[in-house]
């Protein structure tokens, strides 16, 4: 299995038979967008701690979301978003995805 930025995409063989193109989809896609959010933070040399007091999104729950481990609601990742300067946009999916 290969990663984007240490998160598992569905490329192999035994995924693509076991799994709909759209459960790939999602999956490829929110390992992106949670990549990209890790990243910013990081770009913007905060911790999750900072993050937390940015936001009001406690740090164990940021950890979390970042481990992949949970699937954050909208809401709670615009506060995240909105802390670093960020925001969700509607674009094209042929734009991001690779």
């Amino acid at each position: 299995m290969t990663t984007i930025k240490g998160f598992r995409v569905w490329d192999e063989y035994y995924d693509k038979e076991h799994f709909t193109p759209e459960e790939i989809a999602k999956s490829d896609l929110q390992a992106a967008l949670i990549a990209a959010m890790i990243e910013t933070r990081k770009e913007k040399n905060i911790s999750q701690r900072d993050l937390e007091k940015l936001s009001g999104v406690k740090q164990p729950v940021i950890a979390r979301i970042e481990k992949g481990e949970n699937s954050p609601q909208v809401s709670t990742l615009l506060k995240l978003l909105a802390a670093m300067d960020k925001t969700l946009a509607i674009v094209p999916l042929k734009a991001t995805v690779k």
